[in-house]
C-alpha cells in the first residue's frame, strides 16, 4: 500500500478541546501508511483580499503546510449549526488568492464530536457546502457524527470504548481508501504526472 500524507485541521481553538481528543484517537486508529500531522490556523489574521498581493508569513507557512498533505481531514465542532469563524477564516486563506485554491482536487474528509446527540451534523452539512465550492473531492460515506461523553477519549487520544474505537479505526481505513481511489483518477499534488 501507498504511504499518504494527511494534514488535518481541529475546528476548535481551545486546548482542552473534545475535537482535539478525538484527533489524537485518529492519528492512533489510522492504518500506518497514513502519516497525520496536524495542520494550525490558530494564528492567521482575518482574510481580507488585501491581503493577496502579498500573504503575511503565517498564511504562507499555512498554504505551505497544506500544500505538502496529500488529504485533508477536517475534525470540528459545531458553533451555531455552523463551523467555527476561525475554521472558516483558514478555508478562506486556504482558498486565495483566486487561482491558489489549496483544497482543489485534494481529498478530503469531515468529522467531529459534540456532546449533542447530532454530534455536529449541521456543521458538517455546512462544510460540505463549502468543501464542494472549493473543488475539494469529499468522503460522503461513512459519516461520522460522534457524540462525546465523559472518560469516552482521554487526553493522550485512548478511547475507552471498544466499539467507538472500531468505528473510528473503521473511518480512517475508508478515508485511506477514498485518497487512494481519488488518486486513481486524478494524479497525485507531488507526482510527475501532476
Amino acid at each position: 500500500m501507498t504511504e499518504v500524507k494527511v494534514g488535518y485541521l481541529i475546528g476548535s481553538l481551545a486546548r482542552a478541546s473534545i475535537n482535539r481528543k478525538l484527533a489524537k484517537a485518529l492519528v492512533r486508529l489510522a492504518p500506518t501508511e497514513m502519516k497525520l500531522s496536524e495542520i494550525s490556523f490558530a494564528e492567521l489574521p482575518l482574510y481580507s483580499y488585501d491581503y493577496d498581493a502579498d500573504f503575511p508569513p503565517v498564511a504562507r507557512a499555512f498554504k505551505s503546510a497544506l500544500a505538502d498533505a496529500e488529504a485533508i481531514l477536517f475534525v470540528t465542532p459545531e458553533y451555531n449549526r455552523s463551523i467555527p469563524g476561525g475554521l472558516k477564516n483558514a478555508i478562506d486563506w486556504a482558498s486565495r488568492p483566486w487561482g491558489q485554491n489549496s483544497f482543489a482536487r485534494k481529498p478530503t474528509a469531515i468529522i467531529g464530536a459534540s456532546t449533542g446527540a447530532i454530534g455536529t451534523a449541521v456543521a458538517q452539512q455546512s462544510l460540505r457546502s463549502v468543501m464542494a465550492f472549493c473543488n475539494s473531492p469529499l468522503m460522503n460515506s461513512i459519516e461520522a457524527y460522534i457524540q462525546f461523553k465523559p472518560g469516552l477519549i482521554t487526553d493522550d487520544g485512548d478511547v475507552t470504548n471498544e466499539a467507538t474505537a472500531e468505528f473510528l479505526r473503521n473511518y480512517m481505513a475508508e478515508f485511506y481508501g477514498f485518497i487512494e481511489r481519488v488518486y486513481t483518477a486524478i494524479p497525485r499534488p507531488h507526482s510527475p504526472a501532476a
